[in-house]
């Protein structure tokens, strides 16, 4: 698949020889490249390409995965802030969470992407282009995937909180906890760890 110019209207995609357009968002996904400054994935059926968000966005994940690191290390697991993807168990859609915890085990989707069921956490940040889908799409996602826990820090709500998501059945979470950024809040097995929200008032 190329792009050519044919018109001023601008470019039009071109099918390669021997190659057939994409036809499903994961198809467009696999068939484009890396693109410099976007963040892709396919969020409950639709395409979404976003451009990385405000410095303080990618602090707030890397302060909470220096928060869980030495849980992370005792356990032997492995931590991704934000560069990682995962295959939703089932749907097989792409999507890139701003924090993934993993046993090194998690068995993987065609080498590229870890897979849904095999993660202990995922977090999303939420930002003012990704707060619709992460507060109102990704939860459900995430418990259609398996995901045993999601922590959601949301820096737009007043007063700032943080959500954790755990306990997934039949498409849903059935156990949330939300705090205002400050205080603690336990997130439930298989994490099993008392995180202190105060680290995201120094980034947020």
């Amino acid at each position: 698949m190329v792009a050519t110019s044919r018109d001023s209207h601008g470019p039009a995609l071109t099918p390669v020889p021997g190659h057939r357009l994409p036809r499903t968002p994961r198809e467009l996904f696999d068939a484009l490249p890396p693109l410099p400054g976007l963040q892709m994935e396919v969020v409950d059926g639709r395409f979404v390409a976003r451009r990385r968000d405000a410095l303080e966005h990618a602090s707030a994940a890397m302060r909470l995965f220096e928060a869980l690191l030495p849980l992370v290390d005792d356990r032997d697991w492995q931590g991704w802030a934000g560069n990682v993807g995962v295959c939703l168990d089932g749907t097989h859609e792409p999507v890139v969470p701003d924090l993934v915890l993993a046993p090194r085990s998690c068995p993987r989707w065609q080498e590229r992407e870890l897979l849904s069921s095999g993660l202990m956490l995922v977090a999303e940040v939420v930002s003012k282009g990704s707060a619709e889908d992460d507060r109102n799409k990704k939860p459900a996602i995430y418990a259609d995937g398996g995901v045993p826990v999601m922590l959601l820090a949301d820096p737009l709500t007043k007063p700032a909180s943080v959500t954790v998501y755990s306990d997934p059945k039949e498409g849903r979470y059935q156990v949330t906890s939300t705090v205002p950024f400050g205080r603690e809040i336990f997130v439930p097995h298989p994490i099993g760890f008392t995180l202190d929200t105060s680290v995201f008032e120094e980034v947020v």
